[in-house]
Parts: C-alpha cells; sequence; structure tokens
C-alpha cells in the first residue's frame, strides 16, 4: 500500500494503487482472495461506463456529495451515507450531478477482479465493448 505524502497526505499517483481516469479517480484500499476494496471519486457532471460484470458484485457506500445510480436501466438517487447493492451481470453506472466531487467506497465481492471483467456497453470516453 502507497505511502502518504507528508505534504498533503495523498497516494503518489504513480502508485499501482491509484489510477487516474477521465471521469476522476479510484485508488485501492484493500483486497484479498474474495473482495477488493476502492475509494472512488468522480469528478463534477462525469459519470462512468454503463457496464456489468461476469465475475463480481459490488456494494457502493457514498461518502460526499450525491450520486445517481442507474442498475438495469432505473435510475436510483443516492446521496452521503446512502449504499445501494450492484449484483453480478447487473447493468449499472454512476454519476455525479452536483457542482463538487462525489466519492463513494466500493466493495466488490467474487471470484475475479481484474478489469478485462468489465463488459462496457456504453461509455463517454470512447471505451464501449459490443456488448459481448
Amino acid at each position: 500500500m502507497a505511502e502518504p505524502t507528508p505534504t498533503t497526505g495523498e497516494t503518489h499517483p504513480n502508485d499501482p494503487s491509484f489510477d487516474e481516469r477521465p471521469w476522476g479517480s479510484f485508488e485501492v484500499l484493500d483486497e484479498g482472495p474474495t473482495y477488493k476494496v476502492k475509494r472512488i471519486e468522480v469528478k463534477p457532471g462525469q459519470r462512468l461506463s454503463y457496464q456489468y460484470h461476469h465475475q463480481r458484485a459490488e456494494h457502493w457506500v457514498i461518502v460526499a456529495g450525491r450520486a445517481l445510480v442507474t442498475l438495469d436501466d432505473v435510475v436510483h438517487e443516492r446521496a452521503a451515507t446512502e449504499s445501494i447493492e450492484i449484483g453480478q451481470g447487473v447493468r449499472h453506472r454512476i454519476s455525479n450531478p452536483g457542482p463538487e466531487p462525489m466519492t463513494f467506497i466500493e466493495v466488490q465481492t467474487g471470484t475475479y477482479f481484474g478489469e478485462d471483467d468489465i463488459v462496457r456497453l456504453d461509455d463517454d470516453y470512447g471505451r464501449s465493448d459490443d456488448g459481448a
């Protein structure tokens, strides 16, 4: 796990547990054989791809800001301290409709947590798959 920088307390962007994306960033906080925990920050007005996973489920807890969560084409609003379950194979997306960054904790459970288990159905940044 990365050591915090002395001035900001944030991990260094070159750390493999931290990744910048067009919509914001994520940091892996913990992981084991059956789980992975991430802290994810979404920039104002941005959203992640509409996607699903074959090998994992997710539980999201909003810790700052407000989120719009789409599950199988149904939109749910969540505020700080609220959570939502994403079952394995459920199509999902999270977006930040607010003027400030939105942060959530993602707990993944399952048998495999690689980024190649993401099937993108729609993506604002040109990363969509063919849906297979």
